[in-house]
């Protein structure tokens, strides 16, 4: 919130700008102007004075100033936050989204998961205009957050990217990429996972080489089970077909000899 001091001097600005512009404003309408103003960030407000500045066409007015402001708040347009929904909804992706983007989703994702992308789509733009007209009428900027997926790699490359960007500050990231810091796999954990994939690991300790052999016994141990109790599923299936054709027969037989 600006001071009364900084009220003042954007009232002289706002006065400067639309002399600029080929018109005359009363102190008392640019000072009106300069207090609807005063929730945002002065250089957030010259820029936007310049940008009215360089119109080809227009009056100076709080709308106009607004629209410029609005347009520097870093809030994606509906097309893009739509396509940054749908990198959202897949749950390996790490994805950096503004509040607004995440709200709309709500309206959208159970669409999206029947299969109606088109439905999903209107319904997300629809959600999300409304939202950032809310949020934009009681001047709060842009809110970005994290939604983290899956894929380790993937969520490092988002997250820098988005430092890169000044989507969310060098000290979030930084302790988003400690947290996500990946600890490197040891030999054995490299044996543990060539016994899943069947990969062989031979540089393991003794102790994990005796997990690993009893780990190995017992899925063997396992597999003739399975093998044993398979194979008796079938006899009893078998025994079963040969009773019923032997009862069939002899139904079909009894009724031949029926008078």
């Amino acid at each position: 919130m600006l001071s009364c001091e900084q009220i003042a001097e954007l009232a002289t600005a706002v006065c400067a700008t639309a002399e600029a512009m080929g018109q005359t404003i009363s102190a008392a309408g640019a000072k009106l102007i300069a207090e609807d103003l005063s929730a945002h960030e002065p250089a957030v407000i010259i820029g936007a004075l310049r940008a009215c500045r360089r119109e080809p066409a227009g009056r100076l007015s709080l709308g106009m100033v607004l629209k410029h402001i609005h347009a520097a708040d870093g809030r994606p347009g509906k097309d893009e936050a739509w396509s940054i929904a749908l990198a959202a909804s897949d749950e390996h992706e790490t994805v950096v989204l503004t509040t607004e983007i995440r709200q709309a989703m709500i309206a959208s994702t159970p669409i999206l998961e029947a299969n109606d992308k088109v439905g999903a789509r209107m319904a997300f733009m629809s959600a999300y205009e409304r939202l950032v007209s809310f949020a934009r009428a009681e001047d709060r900027p842009a809110a970005w957050e994290v939604s983290l997926g899956f894929d380790a790699a993937r969520r490092v490359t988002a997250i820098e990217s988005a430092v890169r960007a000044q989507l969310i500050s060098h000290e979030r990231g930084t302790k988003y990429l400690a947290d996500l810091r990946i600890t490197p796999v040891t030999e054995d954990g490299q044996a543990i996972a060539g016994l899943l994939t069947g990969t062989k690991r031979t540089h393991v300790s003794a102790h994990v080489r005796e997990k690993l052999d009893e780990v190995r016994a017992s899925l063997v141990a396992s597999n003739l089970r399975k093998e044993r109790q398979r194979a008796k599923e079938l006899q009893r299936k078998r025994v079963d077909t040969y009773l019923r054709k032997r009862r069939a027969r002899a139904a079909i037989a009894q009724l031949r000899m029926m008078p």
